[in-house]
């Protein structure tokens, strides 16, 4: 009988071992990151997030000659409604055009008309819009900022807040999106989490594993755009419970207390 006590005690233990096991592995997040960032890396991925059509820009022109910065003074969105002030963290005069980017990615800025700014950074436009201004005379002591005010993602599926996010400033990594909406519920699909983006005008898609560390951080989509959609597909179990973790720790509980049962049984017979 002590013998059979034993049997019963290591197969217990082996069974709930064995799910503890299949369930760490389906849902870690970036498995193997402890040990590959054990030292710093340099960071391979260069970020640069680029201007598309729809954006809102506040661009900020500074000069100390404030009569000069007044037809780029404007508070209101061109091409849409009103929008927010834009913080100048400067000493002298600044004026503020706020501008809404068309389908073709032209701007129809003061002065120049029609600029097309699809495709550049900030940086770029603001540097461009700089040099501009005092090469052809209008400001010799210009200064440019140009900032997207408007930075949307939408996390979609299972998560415990799906919806469209508005995000500050211009770097935001898809961990961050599902970070904001909640984290993935337990019965969510970890290994197979979509990103849809438009670029150039085409559709793609992405896909990475978030156990998988290489898979997250080397993956095209690791820094969101604008307008990116973030999907995380449920397990096919939630259809009955939870996860497939859950089912497969309910179904071990169960054949532990099946064991159970029939040891004790087998003790109340032998009596």
């Amino acid at each position: 009988m002590i013998h059979l006590m034993k049997t019963v005690c290591l197969l217990c233990a082996a069974v709930l071992g064995f799910s503890a096991c299949i369930s760490d592995k389906k849902i870690i997040y970036l498995q193997g990151a402890e040990t590959t960032y054990a030292v710093p890396t340099d960071i391979q991925q260069a970020f640069e997030l680029r201007i598309q059509p729809d954006d809102q820009l506040a661009i900020s022109v500074a000069s100390k000659n404030k009569e000069l910065i007044e037809p780029f003074n404007n508070n209101t969105l061109i091409g849409g409604g009103s929008s927010s002030n834009y913080s100048n963290t400067t000493n002298i005069s600044s004026g503020v055009s706020y501008f809404q980017v068309n389908k073709e990615g032209n701007i129809e800025f003061p002065i120049f008309g029609t600029l097309h700014v699809g495709g550049k950074t900030c940086v770029e436009l603001s540097r461009e819009l700089q040099e501009r201004l005092i090469s052809e005379d209008y400001i010799k002591d210009a200064v440019v900022n140009t900032k997207i005010m408007s930075f949307k993602v939408t996390v979609l599926g299972d998560v415990k807040n799906p919806g469209m996010q508005k995000f500050e400033g211009e770097r935001l990594t898809v961990l961050e999106a599902i970070g904001k909406a909640g984290d993935l519920n337990s019965s969510a699909k970890r290994e197979n989490v979509l990103v849809v983006r438009e670029e150039n005008g085409n559709r793609v898609t992405y896909l990475m594993d978030l156990r998988d560390e290489k898979s997250v951080f080397s993956s095209p989509a690791y820094y969101l755009q604008q307008n990116d959609v973030v999907y995380v597909a449920p397990n096919k179990s939630v259809r009955v419970k939870g996860s497939t973790s859950y089912t497969l720790l309910s179904v071990s509980s169960t054949l532990v207390s099946m064991v159970v049962s029939i040891v004790s049984l087998i003790i109340s017979l032998n009596r």
